[in-house]
């Protein structure tokens, strides 16, 4: 009976605080590292113009030059 004759009371909590994220000075430090490591590894690059001769090609060239000094009438091929 004494629950029907009060008046409900009511609790007024204060609303949650946002909760607080901060960045530390490490955290930014390794981000920066990070970007820079990516555009790093995202930048042109540029094309050699030389042309690399593998070691193949080198041993037919001096066949080639070889057989070219021989006089025409010694050659086989």
């Amino acid at each position: 009976m004494n629950a029907l004759l009060t008046a409900p009371s009511r609790v007024q909590h204060a609303p949650p605080a946002p909760p607080v994220r901060r960045v530390g000075l490490v955290d930014r430090l390794a981000l920066r590292l990070g970007l820079a490591l990516v555009m790093w590894g995202r930048r042109p690059v540029r094309v050699r113009t030389e042309r690399f001769v593998t070691h193949a090609e080198r041993l037919e060239l001096a066949r080639l030059e070889s057989a070219r000094q021989y006089p025409a009438a010694l050659r086989l091929f």
